[in-house]
């Protein structure tokens, strides 16, 4: 396969998996919006559905695969060749149309999910790639909880499979079970041991079960992943999966790792709010690179730091990301030199002595009022001015 070996394709499944989160059911005209943003965004692959899983997900892939026209667009479906007929009926206006196939690889979904043998699995695997690459020439193979998969039956089902005819090889960590260094390790494996490794992109699929499903995904790519599968805000099933936007701008940010994607991280702010609406899924505040409060610095230390010199605090721009600016959150630990930023923003221009008493003040306000906003520093100077104005009167007469 001709590909830049530096390059990192961005699979998004805000739209399957991500769709997945109780409540979060989205309507066709919604799903089309989203994969229009999608497509701005610059995301190589949109996962649109799992078509054989309703009437509504298999009409969803059709007018996705008819609303966008460069990213890849993806059907999933079980190793089974009714599933695989099913997409393929959903993606036949897709311009590059490519089909999501797989099954369970480790012992514990060989046995207790398909109560079936390993030997047994690997046919299975191996006839539905080889059956779906008669209608669609890029097919991508998920080896479900590969994250507790023998590593020894795992490559031997990844080199089945890339024999068969598949593109891409997933290596999900299906249960969000791997520390970063396992999961790293695992994809090492792989690469070194899999004879035909270099016909297909290795792809990573993590969760977030762990708190763990982001650094999974670097450890992965570090190790030789070329493509990342997860969703817009990190949404999911169960503590949901990998987030893209922290994915492409810890490789802006590191950008020693050597690896880049196609992606207008500008639009990242812009697309975050649009599903955070149309899924009725509030942003966390804290959230890493799209929260509310991702650039707001309220430390007094650190307010002090930021303001002499943004990258004391800031490792990203908030202009990168789209986000409106950064803000000086004023609270009960600001310091003077806040205060100061605050009320110049205003027009109060204050000398030391001024800003001084007004500051005591101010602390005194800030220990009662949790949220304090421009009315209240208006307040502060011109309460502090009449006081001024009316001790100076006292002294005149």
């Amino acid at each position: 396969m001709l590909h830049d070996p530096n390059r990192v394709y961005i699979f998004d499944t805000t739209l399957r998996d991500g769709e997945q989160v109780p409540g979060c059911q989205l309507t066709t005209p919604e799903k089309i919006e989203i994969a229009k943003e999608l497509e701005a965004l610059g995301v190589d692959i949109i996962e649109a559905g799992f078509p054989i899983s309703s009437p509504g997900d298999f009409q969803s892939v059709v007018e996705i695969s008819r609303a966008v026209k460069n990213p890849t667009v993806c059907a999933l479906t079980r190793a089974n060749r009714g599933d695989i007929d099913v997409a393929v009926q959903s993606l036949q206006y897709a311009k590059h149309p490519r089909i999501h196939t797989g099954i369970g690889a480790s012992d514990m979904h060989i046995k207790h999910k398909f109560n079936s043998t390993r030997e047994d699995i690997l046919a299975r695997a191996v006839d539905a790639v080889k059956y779906a690459k008669q209608f669609v020439e890029d097919i991508e193979f998920y080896a479900e909880d590969a994250g507790r998969a023998d590593i020894v039956y795992l490559a031997q089902m990844v080199e089945a499979v890339i024999a068969a005819g598949a593109t891409v090889v997933n290596i999900p960590d299906t249960n969000g079970y791997c520390l970063p260094n396992q999961y790293g390790a695992k994809i090492k494996y792989l690469k070194e041991n899999v004879k035909n490794i270099d016909k297909a992109i290795i792809s990573v699929h993590c969760h977030n079960d762990l708190g763990l499903a982001t650094a999974n995904s670097i450890a992965g790519l570090e190790n030789g992943a070329r493509q990342v599968e997860g969703t817009i805000n990190g949404i999911g099933e169960r503590a949901g999966n990998t987030s893209i936007e922290e994915v492409v701008m810890i490789l802006k940010t590191h950008q020693n790792l050597g690896l880049h994607t196609n992606i207008n991280a500008r639009n990242f702010y812009e697309m975050s709010r649009m599903v955070s609406t149309q899924m009725r899924m509030p942003v966390q505040p804290n959230k890493a690179i799209v929260g509310g409060n991702a650039f707001a610095h309220s430390s007094g230390i650190h307010q002090d730091g930021f303001l002499k010199n943004r990258e004391n605090y800031e490792i990203i721009r908030p202009e990168d990301v789209g986000f409106p600016s950064a803000t000086i959150v004023l609270t009960a630990r600001s310091g003077r030199h806040a205060l100061k930023f605050h009320l110049e923003r205003l027009g109060h221009k204050l000398d030391k002595q001024e800003l001084d008493a007004v500051y005591k003040e101010f602390l005194t306000l800030a220990d009662n009022k949790l949220d304090l906003n421009d009315d209240d520093l208006n307040q502060l100077v011109n309460s502090y001015q009449n006081n001024i104005q009316s001790l100076e009167k006292a002294d005149n007469k």
